[in-house]
């Protein structure tokens, strides 16, 4: 299996500097294209290192535009930067075309008469050392790099919940969010449990906002939670959030997903 560090580590800087070449292996392919989370991850990389002295990640706005697969091109561009916030722009093309573009924004903590947070952690305990957990098999390529424990169903569940611990399997050296944004659209569209069986889908849009400047956890393991609020006429809306082990909430996230089904 190839890292995500590998993939990172491979990506060269083009002479002109303004962009980086690289590849998405077979083996983080998810059907025809890259999976989602390892694309946004590869823009974020590139992103962060277009522009000196970023602050932190608030806010990432994903669109899937095509598929990638194989050799690509990351370019990026600074849309503004200002006092406090910065936009940055990166694509990713294959020889399909266009297939990822993304919108970061970067921004520094300010003082605010502001302190507010309400947070439901989902009932689903982080696995412990006896626990029993699963990692992907060949037919979802990139679940490889992955390890899972799932909750579909049980009391307290709604009908298009779902709840999923992961954790990569190689995480040593990444940035911490680079590292969430591989992990964040790592739960199969929430409309599928309604279906109650596997069918063509494909993620349109993802929104991630970061509740906080450095997100982290204890061994690897963040626990995802998906519920699609409607799906009708082949389109699916969903909500998610992201907590760390120690169930605080780090990251909540919008999907806009197609269903052929």
């Amino acid at each position: 299996m190839t890292s995500l560090k590998q993939i990172l580590d491979g990506l060269n800087p083009l002479a002109e500097g303004i962009g980086w070449r690289g590849a998405i292996p077979e083996d983080w392919l998810q059907g025809r294209t890259s999976y989602g989370g390892l694309s946004a991850a590869i823009a974020l990389h590139c992103a962060m290192r277009s522009d000196e002295d970023l602050p932190p990640l608030r806010s990432a706005q994903v669109s899937f535009v095509g598929p990638l697969a194989g050799p690509i091109l990351v370019t990026t561009h600074r849309l503004r930067r200002g006092k406090n916030a910065a936009f940055i722009e990166a694509s990713i093309e294959s020889e399909a075309g266009l297939g990822l573009r993304c919108t970061f924004v970067f921004m520094r903590a300010i003082e605010s008469e502001v302190d507010y947070q309400t947070t439901t952690l989902p009932d689903f305990p982080r696995p412990g050392p006896g626990d029993t957990t699963y990692k992907g098999g060949a037919a979802v390529a990139f679940t490889r790099n992955f390890e899972f424990v799932d909750r579909r169903d049980g009391p307290g569940l709604l009908p298009a919940e779902w709840l999923r611990w992961t954790r990569l399997n190689e995480r040593e050296g990444l940035d911490p969010m680079v590292e969430l944004l591989a992990v964040g659209d790592c739960l199969p569209p929430a409309a599928l449990r309604l279906i109650g069986r596997n069918v063509p889908m494909s993620s349109m849009t993802w929104i991630l906002n970061v509740l906080g400047p450095t997100p982290s956890t204890e061994d690897g393991w963040w626990l995802l939670r998906s519920n699609a609020d409607y799906a009708r006429a082949g389109s699916s809306s969903q909500q998610m959030g992201i907590w760390n082990a120690a169930g605080e909430m780090v990251a909540e996230q919008m999907q806009s997903v197609a269903l052929f089904a």
